[in-house]
């Protein structure tokens, strides 16, 4: 297949990828997405499993992949189409073929080519289709992050000994290096940044790739193959979106269809460190029980809108999403007019803008999703209050009605079985009187959860009520319009005195809507979403105070329960045995004649029998309600079951 046909082949569109129409590649004005970059792993550029290997098959190496040289079209639908361009160094190459040919752009060059193609140095060296392999590497990093991986002091361009010391020098396992300071030390990055917008999720995956490809030695490097079967292996993965409640982080969590829960959950703790055993989760509102035999297709349909929320009885401190203020990296206008440094320096200045405007929304998606998972925990608590209220209550019901008798036992002759029966039920007594504390102690809970819930739904109310992003929007839309009039600007030999004040003050008017932009994010974002977190630390601490409490109530009632029950069927017995004998005593009183002496059946002993026979039907009637009373308390200290998610 010639190089033509290969190019108009890989000019039909391949990935469909939604993005701010405004984006560049890599995107300096709109920011990149989750879907966007996890997707760059297929759509590398386009794809590396698709373009790329169509390249290997045909036995094509590319030679210049870089981010310019990706295209980007509007589909008849407005989604961004990506392709491969540029085949002009191009050539066929099997895998075991070489080439001493240099060409590229040199921040993306492989080592070998850069030394002999910019330094100039003379080497005999000759080159396989792996350099292709390095210039993804740099790609998929400066994708990612928007920067290149290997930055000496100066930049690449000025500083080209050093740029080559640090691709040549870099220790296994490292995916980026800097220079700081002229002549200062080589710092090495074994992580993404903490611009990445990739999530931690997707940079675990990711990493291994970039360190293993980004290779100088050729025996240490990654080949096609292996490059091929684990960026597919990561495409054929499905993201669970997983909000650590008591952590404040959202998770993305990458697993394969076709793997356990308990897989799933594995992957959940190295994320968060939360054991499996220890996480419980609630989705949509409602329990959802993960049962670690099962598929991992019965975990329901999540989005990073409606994730699972975990929650974990270990109590700690929220961490929140962790970023970099993108105030540190907008530069300053020169005082002077300088048509190409001006727009350079909006360029940055939008970038950081848009920056900004994605960690807004990410902050405000953050504070939702607190207040929501802890008012559906807070609701799960109440439930589990009036489940406890309800059997607490019962309980006290039957106690009542069996110590209501008592009054008749009083004044019945001396027998050691009544004084048995005034024993238990002084038992069952102050068994009720700490059933009774119990159930108005519960009452108080219940009126606490009801008030967090309440400031909970107004603290919702608040953030569905905040116009911060509106604000940073228009903003941007006025500093856009700023930006492309600097960038028609460029393209002009000079301007005229008039034009050249209208730009001096559409300089000064674009440091102003900046600086705007920047107070609004700071104090209405910022500050909010670090407040919230502070508030939703002391919350997750009185919530799991709470729960605790509740739960040794419920054991307690629990303990209560099964004593009651002990005490009611030993007072059945003994009542039915007292029943049994009087009533034997009253028949044979019938049966024989007495003694004109001999005293007639009491009357008092006449209605004890009847009274006994009668609190003998009432206490196993209470025992077998206690019964199942305790049965229900037990449930209480588990999570109700729910359906398959």
């Amino acid at each position: 297949m010639s190089v033509l046909l290969l190019f108009l082949w890989l000019c039909q569109p391949m990935r469909t990828l939604y993005l701010d129409p405004r984006a560049s590649f890599p995107p300096k004005e709109a920011p990149h997405t989750e879907l966007f970059l996890a997707r760059e792993l297929a759509a590398l550029p386009p794809s590396p499993v698709a373009g790329m290997n169509h390249l290997r098959e045909n036995s094509i190496v590319h030679r210049d992949i870089k981010p310019g040289n990706i295209m980007r079209l509007m589909g008849e639908e407005g989604q961004s189409i990506y392709k491969l361009t540029d085949f002009g160094a191009a050539r066929e190459l099997d895998d075991d073929e070489k080439f001493v040919s240099v060409y590229g752009t040199e921040e993306y060059l492989h080592p070998d080519m850069y030394e002999r193609a910019v330094l100039r140095k003379p080497q005999q060296k000759t080159f396989g289709v792996t350099v292709d392999l390095w210039s993804i590497g740099v790609t998929l990093y400066h994708a990612a992050t928007g920067s290149l991986p290997f930055v000496p002091f100066g930049g690449p361009r000025r500083n080209k000994e050093m740029m080559y010391r640090i691709t040549t020098e870099k220790p296994a396992g490292a995916i980026a290096g800097t220079q700081r300071r002229e002549n200062g030390p080589l710092e090495w990055s074994y992580t993404l940044p903490i611009t990445c917008r990739l999530s931690m999720g997707l940079q675990s995956q990711l990493v291994p790739i970039l360190a293993n490809i980004l290779e100088v030695e050729q025996a240490k490097c990654w080949g096609f193959d292996q490059f091929f079967a684990e960026t597919s292996d990561i495409l054929q993965r499905v993201v669970v979106h997983v909000f650590s409640l008591s952590q404040a982080v959202l998770h993305h969590v990458y697993i394969h269809a076709h793997n356990t829960v308990a897989i799933f959950l594995e992957a959940v703790y190295k994320q968060t460190s939360v054991a499996p055993q220890h996480q419980e989760y609630l989705f949509e509102g409602h329990v959802c029980v993960l049962e670690p035999s099962l598929s991992a297709q019965h975990i329901a349909h999540t989005t990073a809108s409606s994730p699972l929320t975990l929650f974990s009885m270990a109590s700690e401190t929220p961490k929140g999403l962790a970023f970099r203020d993108p105030a540190q990296d907008i530069p300053k206008f020169f005082p002077k007019v300088d048509l190409q440094a001006d727009y350079s320096t909006a360029k940055s200045v939008l970038g950081a803008g848009y920056q900004a405007l994605w960690l807004a929304r990410a902050l405000l998606a953050g504070q939702e999703l607190m207040l929501r998972g802890l008012y559906w925990f807070v609701e799960m608590l109440q439930a589990t209050c009036r489940r406890t209220l309800e059997v607490t209550r019962m309980a006290l019901l039957f106690l009542s009605s069996s110590l209501g008798t008592e009054s008749s036992v009083a004044g019945m002759p001396e027998m050691q079985e009544l004084k048995r029966v005034t024993e238990l039920r002084s038992k069952l007594r102050a068994l009720a009187e700490a059933l009774s504390r119990y159930a108005h102690d519960i009452t108080e809970t219940q009126m606490s959860l009801s008030n967090l819930s309440s400031e909970l739904m107004k603290n919702r109310d608040q953030v569905h009520a905040d116009r911060s992003i509106q604000q940073i929007q228009c903003c941007l839309d006025k500093m856009n319009l700023i930006y492309k009039q600097f960038k028609k600007s460029r393209m002009r030999p000079g301007l005229g005195y008039n034009e050249e004040q209208i730009h001096k003050l559409d300089k000064v008017n674009f440091g102003h809507l900046a600086k705007r932009l920047l107070q609004v994010f700071q104090e209405k974002c910022v500050q909010k979403y670090q407040t919230s977190l502070v508030t939703h630390g002391k919350w997750m601490r009185e919530v799991h105070e709470t729960r605790i409490h509740l739960r040794m109530v419920s054991c307690s009632v629990a303990a209560f329960n099964t004593e009651a029950q002990g005490a009611q069927e030993s007072l059945s017995k003994i009542l039915d045995q007292l029943s049994h004998q009087l009533l034997q005593d009253r028949t044979m009183g019938a049966q024989v004649s007495a003694p004109p002496t001999a005293p007639h059946p009491s009357p008092a002993l006449t209605d004890l029998v009847l009274h006994m026979q009668e609190l003998c039907e009432e206490v196993k009637l209470l025992a077998f309600d206690l019964q199942d009373n305790n049965r229900i308390i037990e449930g209480l200290s588990r999570p109700p079951s729910a359906p398959d998610s």
